[in-house]
């Protein structure tokens, strides 16, 4: 009988709350409406050319993303070509990976899909046998690790699975969910709910509270390694 009343109480609190949200979304609406009807045609005008002014300049911001090389997940043949590709957009995901290593194959396929929904990030993969001195200054032991470089410097590092739920089933959404966490991304669901069950089911304490401290590094190829 308790647990019926509890479940019966938090029934009415969730109703309640809900009743409230709609209220106050209605209310938003009717004061938007409220202000277009006061507004003239030079109002109205100005409004319309503001909104198109910002289609131009997304539209614009879209081309320059795809000019250098946003919008697919492609591989990088050598160090010297990593430098280049941090240097020229402010956000990027780089996969270090290995042929002969499963998991990276599932990393593939999920940031292929996150290359063609996320044109604001480059994605790109790099062989660690070819990157020998970039895998070392960059301290990466595990493979797949994903570097998140941010205006040119290290951000954060994805390193296994432990952050996806320490499975090889997370999908694509978990993993944009912890990129969104290092804000490499733009991440428009709510970064305090995992898109996996249970953290501890999984056996991970990462939250975004809990984010750990990553070195940062600004990567010039003619600079000392601290």
């Amino acid at each position: 009988m308790e647990a019926d009343a509890s479940v019966e109480m938090f029934s009415k609190v969730l109703e309640n709350q809900l009743l409230q949200t709609t209220k106050l979304v209605e209310e938003h609406l009717d004061a938007e409406i409220q202000k277009l009807d006061q507004m003239d045609e030079d109002e109205l005008e100005r409004l319309k050319e503001k909104r198109l002014e910002a289609l131009r300049k997304a539209q614009q911001q879209k081309q320059e993303w795809l000019s250098k090389g946003h919008g697919e997940y492609r591989e990088i043949p050598s160090e010297r070509d990593f430098f280049q590709e941090v240097k020229e957009s402010k956000k990027v995901v780089c996969h270090f990976y290995r042929d002969s290593t499963f998991r990276c194959k599932i990393i593939d396929r999920h940031l292929a899909i996150l290359s063609k929904k996320h044109l604001e990030t480059k994605f790109l993969k790099l062989n660690v046998e070819k990157a020998p001195f970039l895998c070392e200054r960059l301290r990466i032991k595990v493979i797949p690790t994903l570097a998140l470089v941010k205006d040119g410097k290290t951000q954060d590092y994805v390193v296994g699975f432990t952050d996806l739920g320490n499975t090889d089933d997370f999908t694509t959404e978990t993993l944009e969910w912890r990129l969104g966490c290092s804000d490499i991304i733009n991440y428009s669901g709510n970064l305090m709910e995992p898109p996996f069950q249970s953290q501890k089911k999984f056996g991970t304490n990462f939250t975004k509270l809990e984010k750990k401290t990553i070195r940062g590094k600004k990567y010039d190829s003619d600079s000392d390694d601290d």
